[in-house]
């Protein structure tokens, strides 16, 4: 089974999980990986922007067109490492035969089998204003809660005025939204961006923090018929 990445959206975290799955699939050669096509299209137009009104270029027309290349290159099952994008899911995935999987459903599944019943929701104002992770919460019948406005500006800055311009992030002000969140009533943390999965490679972070990023990699891993490694 071959692995199609729909990425770009951003190139570093494309990068990243390129590198997770690689690292987490359970391997003794080269031939017992995945086999992996990968789109790292940087050129698409910027999915927040569209989501709020502030651009009216459309990024589903290059994703949509990008995963029917995936597919005729021969992916199997398609893989979006981009939170935001989702807002999108339905229009991508039904123009293409292969399935196409939603990292917003399996993150919010890893929550559940974690043991969480709230989650807090640290991403893109686009991710946050389409109230993805809300519904999936919902159909898993835990909670969400999401920063404000103050909070949410300071997380917006982390993802595109450090991360995105490859600065390294402030993460006294990461915690302090992280620990706000906690103290409304948060048992579990998303990490609902993939440029805050990176976050991931610097810092320690405890159970409490749920990689979207990482959960989309492993289900991927199992998806194609691999283990993940310990």
């Amino acid at each position: 089974m071959t692995l199609g990445i729909l990425g770009g959206l951003g190139p570093s975290s494309t990068v990243y999980f390129y590198e997770m799955l690689t690292s987490l699939t359970k391997a003794n050669s080269d031939q017992e990986h995945l086999d992996i096509v990968i789109s790292s299209r940087a050129t698409t137009p910027d999915r927040t922007a569209y989501i709020l009104g502030m651009s009216d270029k459309n990024p589903v027309i290059q994703m949509t067109e990008d995963a029917k290349r995936l597919e005729k290159f021969g992916a199997d099952v398609i893989a979006i490492p981009c939170n935001t994008a989702h807002f999108f899911y339905d229009s991508i995935a039904e123009n293409v035969t292969v399935p196409v999987l939603n990292i917003i459903s399996v993150t919010t599944e890893a929550v559940k089998r974690s043991g969480g019943k709230t989650m807090g929701i640290l991403a893109t104002e686009g991710t946050v204003k389409s109230r993805s992770y809300h519904l999936a919460a919902e159909k898993a019948g835990l909670s969400c809660i999401t920063p404000n406005d103050t909070e949410q500006k300071i997380i917006s800055s982390i993802i595109y005025d450090d991360i995105k311009k490859g600065k390294k992030a402030d993460i006294e002000k990461f915690n302090f939204v992280a620990e706000s969140l906690f103290s409304r009533g948060a048992d579990r943390l998303i990490l609902g961006c993939t440029e805050l999965s990176l976050l991931c490679r610097e810092h320690n972070f405890d159970s409490r923090f749920i990689d979207s990023l990482r959960s989309l990699a492993e289900y991927c891993i199992k998806y194609c018929g691999k283990s993940v490694s310990d």
